[in-house]
């Protein structure tokens, strides 16, 4: 028979000190995505008496955090909240996909997961304020209607994108989305130049944008992840057309006629996204 294993009486439980609480607390709203990277903390003393403690129990808190890499101290005092994940997660392939462009479909497939699964949530999810961000974003696309610009629709596309994985309230599915914030800019900003040339493609990913936004509005996860489904292929659709073109002129120096949607500059095998759709 096996011998069991001995136990020590517990003489004594520490007490958490106020400040690992305040640290806790803290610590809460930023993986929870309440607090987000580069947002500003209240002043000190606003702080200190919106939790009701002391200023030193706070400070203390708030040294854990910044040695932690959770806040940084700004100029002229004071805290923000740090962006702990973008360049460890981005920096190698932001490098990769300036080399080799061609990369920008692996890109396409890793978005095609994350934001069907994003929209899904988002729409069991999302809050009026939720839903009142989507609709600004979406104003402002409508309001350039007709306004070429690729780096400010870049910007718009990508808070978009950000805004619905927000709403998603997955603090995992934000971190990872907030951490390949510069590789989204990049491949989105690929894909605009690629596809501004054409009106009605610009149309239609507005059009697309608004169909997400009102399955998340109508609380319908089936047609949230659907439309974004429909809007991922489109522009994997539109991009290997694209660069299908772009391989011909290429290869015969001709204009050529525009290359069939599924002839990418390299063949793979597509992966079913839309299980859900």
């Amino acid at each position: 028979m096996a011998s069991q294993p001995s136990f020590r009486a517990v003489t004594h439980v520490r007490r958490p000190r106020l400040s690992d609480t305040i640290t806790d607390q803290i610590e809460d709203l930023i993986a929870s995505g309440k607090l987000k990277p580069g947002d500003r903390l209240p002043p000190e003393r606003d702080l200190a008496q919106q939790l009701d403690v002391s200023r030193p129990s706070l400070r203390e808190a708030l040294l854990i955090l910044e040695s932690r890499g959770l806040l940084q101290a700004r100029r002229g005092g004071g805290f923000s909240v740090t962006d702990v994940t973008a360049p460890t997660i981005t920096d190698p392939l932001v490098h990769l996909l300036q080399r080799h462009p061609e990369t920008v479909d692996d890109i396409l497939e890793l978005r095609h997961g994350l934001e069907c699964v994003a929209a899904e949530f988002a729409a069991l999810r999302a809050t009026e304020a939720d839903d009142k961000r989507l609709r600004e974003i979406v104003g402002g696309m409508r309001r350039r209607r007709g306004q070429v610009d690729p780096l400010e629709d870049t910007d718009r596309d990508v808070d978009f994108h950000m805004a619905v994985a927000e709403a998603s309230h997955n603090v995992a599915l934000v971190h990872v989305m907030r951490g390949i914030f510069n590789l989204m800019r990049i491949n989105m900003l690929r894909s605009r130049e690629a596809l501004c040339h054409q009106a009605e493609n610009v149309a239609l990913l507005d059009a697309q944008h608004v169909e997400i936004a009102k399955a998340i509005a109508a609380r319908d996860p089936k047609a949230a992840r659907a439309a974004a489904n429909i809007h991922l292929s489109f522009v994997q659709a539109s991009l290997r057309e694209a660069a299908g073109v772009a391989e011909r002129k290429g290869a015969d120096g001709t204009t050529g006629a525009a290359a069939p949607a599924t002839g990418p500059a390299r063949s793979r095998k597509r992966v079913n996204n839309d299980n859900a759709a």
